[in-house]
């Protein structure tokens, strides 16, 4: 038999054992397996997306390394680590930048920290950490941040081992568009939109009620003037984008000042809209939360709506389920400063 010949048919060399990164052209389908398997009893239909995603980026033959990118999905994972074990892709991480004002430093996101069942406990998934930690360092981030089921303590070992430390739990509640029910009273308050130049007001009392220190307004929202103050530059793109963000505010009749606000985010293309809810520390603001509640669901009762908030706030928590809104998400918000 020729040389050639039995080059043709002889085994291909075992994958390397251990971490190593991610390549794209041959580990996206088994990737999107193993997270799939792994977080099987917590993905959203947002994960079930991105895993449909990733079985078509395992498809393309050209142009996966541009595409990689300039696609935020695909950028993660192809920045990531993998780990290798008896010749499988068992175990993974994906690093995201996280796109935060320059001003507050590079934050990057660790996300999909995923260990095959057969293969766990073998401290498989704080190798994957740490190389995840080296790079961003190398890189010159200034923080990692993730998020972690509320009740997945194995998980939050591991990061509290690695220096994270808790900043906030949160609740992602839904309300489908379907339902037909009764609206929240309506309260005696004087609801108004908030104007652009009083800004500062509505930022102060953001800064008392939700500083960074305990997770900011919310998943990769920072608190941040660029939130509160949008020059005309950034409101023009925003009308181009078909994206609308409404502010109503309830203030003290005597004062003036702001007692509760709630932020309404929306798109042209998609029926959901997003709220925020926050008000003064020094008042009981359930009744307020209930008025600017009774806002919303009167004027977008066809609507499906999504409100992101700290999971310490039993009183709106109460007034949420009261009006059926679901809960989606319980997680914590885990933050790693870097020296």
């Amino acid at each position: 038999m020729t040389r050639l010949s039995t080059g043709h048919f002889a085994a291909r060399p075992r994958p390397k054992e251990g971490i190593r990164a991610v390549n794209m052209q041959t580990d996206l389908r088994p990737l999107a397996d193993l997270i799939e398997l792994v977080f099987a009893d917590s993905m959203d239909s947002g994960g079930h997306s991105a895993i449909r995603a990733m079985r078509c980026l395992s498809r393309m033959k050209y142009g996966l390394n541009l595409f990689s990118r300039l696609n935020e999905l695909a950028l993660g994972i192809r920045l990531g680590f993998v780990y290798i074990a008896d010749g499988r892709l068992v175990g993974n991480v994906s690093i995201y930048p996280a796109s935060y004002p320059k001003d507050l430093g590079a934050a990057w996101i660790l996300a999909n920290v995923a260990v095959h069942p057969a293969y766990q406990r073998r401290g498989i998934a704080h190798r994957l950490v740490d190389a995840s930690l080296q790079m961003i360092r190398r890189r010159g981030g200034r923080q990692v941040i993730l998020q972690v089921d509320y009740d997945n303590r194995a998980a939050q070992r591991l990061y509290e081992g690695h220096g994270f430390i808790y900043e906030r739990a949160w609740r992602l509640w839904r309300r489908s568009s379907f339902i037909n029910a009764p609206l929240p009273p309506r309260r005696n308050f004087h609801i108004a939109r908030l104007p652009a130049d009083e800004w500062r007001a509505e930022f102060a009392l953001a800064q008392a009620v939700r500083p960074n220190s305990r997770g900011g307004l919310g998943w990769l929202m920072p608190l941040h003037k660029k939130y509160f103050h949008r020059p005309l530059q950034k409101r023009l793109l925003d009308l181009l984008a078909m994206h609308h963000t409404e502010k109503l505010v309830i203030r003290d009749r005597q004062t003036r000042q702001i007692l509760a606000s709630c932020w309404l985010e929306s798109t042209v293309s998609t029926s959901t809209l997003n709220a925020r809810f926050f008000a003064a520390p020094q008042i009981d603001h359930a009744p307020y939360a209930e008025a600017l509640l009774h806002n919303l669901l009167a004027r977008f009762s066809r609507s499906t709506i999504l409100f992101e908030h700290p999971r310490d706030d039993e009183a709106l928590a109460r007034l949420l389920k009261r009006h059926q809104f679901i809960l989606k998400r319980d997680l914590w918000h885990m933050r790693r400063d870097l020296a």
